[in-house]
């Protein structure tokens, strides 16, 4: 059987199998049934490792294996095998999912807590400057440091990162709204859409020719992005900065723009 190279290495990445996998699974879908001996010479994969690499995918349900003597494997079809594993990768999606949901109520995470808090060398504040990539990473962060406030939030974006992300800014707004956090926001595009994202988010969300992303914490913490959104969310880049010198001075020309039409 003659397979490209190419075609292997894919189906490999593709299916998370190892070469001896992908080469006797493409050797039997090659055939439909065979026998062991059958498929390793098609294979070229060595006899002595078909028979493991066999029992391997008979178990994550690429192969079946068929009742009688000599014993022969079927092939299962390549759409039940993605289908299978689409379940799979749910299942232990969900299962992930539920174990971290249930951490934070460990041993082992509040041991976790303690040693941030208490660690030979604590953290201080000038050092919390550093650089986030990935636009999911960013808003994870964004989120984080929300969540901290307890004074004010002054956060500038676009009417799409808004919306995109419309969930996550809306339980976050609303959490601050309960602890009186004053939340001041600006985009760049029109009032229209301000006005459709005021109400969307039940906060004031006025219109600026301001065309950045940054978020401000309690004047003390800074994230900013170096990139438009127009590039693709791995290549996004931010900066976080725990600096009162500096974002206290970026909070007041936020205040500035923010006031800068006394009609509103």
């Amino acid at each position: 059987m003659i397979v490209k190279t190419e075609l292997i290495k894919k189906l490999k990445g593709y299916f998370d199998l190892n070469i001896y996998e992908t080469k006797v699974w493409l050797a039997l879908l090659s055939k439909g049934i065979s026998s062991a001996g059958e498929i390793a010479e098609i294979s070229s994969v060595p006899r002595s490792r078909t028979y493991d690499v066999l029992e391997s995918l008979d178990k994550r349900g690429f192969v079946i294996q068929k009742l009688g003597k000599p014993v022969k494997y079927i092939a299962v079809r390549p759409e039940i095998v993605i289908e299978k594993l689409k379940n799979n990768t749910t299942k232990h999606a969900e299962e992930k999912i539920k174990t971290l949901s249930t951490l934070k109520d460990t041993t082992e995470y509040k041991e976790l807590q303690e040693l941030h808090k208490t660690g030979i060398e604590p953290i201080k504040n000038h050092e919390l400057s550093t650089s986030i990539k990935g636009r999911s990473n960013l808003y994870l962060q964004m989120k984080a440091i929300m969540e901290t406030a307890s004074q004010t939030i002054h956060l500038t974006s676009s009417a799409f990162e808004l919306t995109k992300k419309q969930k996550m800014f809306k339980d976050v707004f609303a959490k601050l709204k309960k602890r009186n956090v004053d939340i001041k926001v600006m985009i760049g595009d029109n009032e229209e859409e301000a006005k459709k994202l005021s109400k969307k988010l039940k906060i004031k969300i006025r219109s600026r020719p301001i065309h950045a992303r940054f978020v401000i914490v309690d004047k003390t913490e800074l994230i900013f992005t170096i990139k438009p959104t127009n590039v693709h969310e791995d290549f996004d880049y931010g900066v976080w900065i725990n600096s009162p010198f500096f974002t206290n001075s970026l909070a007041y020309m936020f205040e500035m723009a923010w006031k800068n039409n006394q009609n509103e």
